[in-house]
């Protein structure tokens, strides 16, 4: 996620200082990602010393606010323009999870696989009542006032693609527990084989002394 791009996109619309942009990144993404206002002012410094914005003045309650410049909005629109790349995705925790315990003896994987699933059912379930009560037009979570024009559609947007992606993780779950199933079945196979192997070379070996 891009705390900077996002930051940026606020400040396009606008001077702002930190905690209104926290309210207002929360707002537009139901407070899926929440940030602290440490995060905000941190990153406010990389953009200014990045020539991203500058500051822009106090008001009267001594709140520093903070402009877009020039640069700031041709990386903004850089950023909008650029599709985001897969060539190196993020690292998924479930996935490495399951990688690491396919290869620790000792793990019950499927077990892993099951109790991933019924969280992540739940959480598919969570996300399909929030929508429904995001198109019946009630407060989205992290903040019941208004953060602008399209705010609504950005929440319900964010509630999509966690539901995709959720719908997603069960899949391959299923797929998962699927793989696992035939690679049991394989091993129990090989196990049968290497376990049959030798009372047949000691048939073998008794029929020659008979002949004999």
């Amino acid at each position: 996620m891009s705390i900077r791009h996002g930051l940026l996109a606020l400040l396009d619309q606008g001077p702002r200082y930190g905690y209104q942009l926290r309210t207002e990144f929360e707002a537009r993404t139901g407070a899926t990602w929440p940030l602290n206002v440490g995060q905000v002012y941190t990153t406010l410094s990389r953009l200014e010393r990045d020539g991203l914005v500058e500051p822009a003045g106090e008001d009267e309650e001594g709140h520093q606010f903070y402009a877009i410049t020039a640069s700031g909005r041709d990386e903004l629109r850089a950023w909008f323009d650029t599709p985001v790349p897969r060539t190196n995705p993020p690292r998924d925790e479930l996935a490495i999870k399951l990688a690491m315990a396919v290869t620790v003896p000792g793990v019950d994987v499927p077990a892993v696989v099951q109790g991933q699933r019924r969280h992540s059912i739940k959480a598919l379930q969570d996300y399909t009542r929030l929508k429904g009560r995001a198109l019946a037009g009630e407060t989205r979570p992290g903040g019941g006032q208004s953060a602008g024009p399209g705010a609504d559609l950005a929440w319900l947007l964010v509630l999509e693609q966690l539901i995709f992606q959720t719908e997603a993780e069960i899949r391959w779950l299923d797929h998962c527990e699927t793989r696992l199933a035939q690679q049991a079945e394989i091993e129990q196979a090989r196990a049968a084989e290497t376990a049959a192997a030798p009372e047949a070379g000691t048939r073998r070996i008794g029929r020659r002394r008979t002949r004999a």
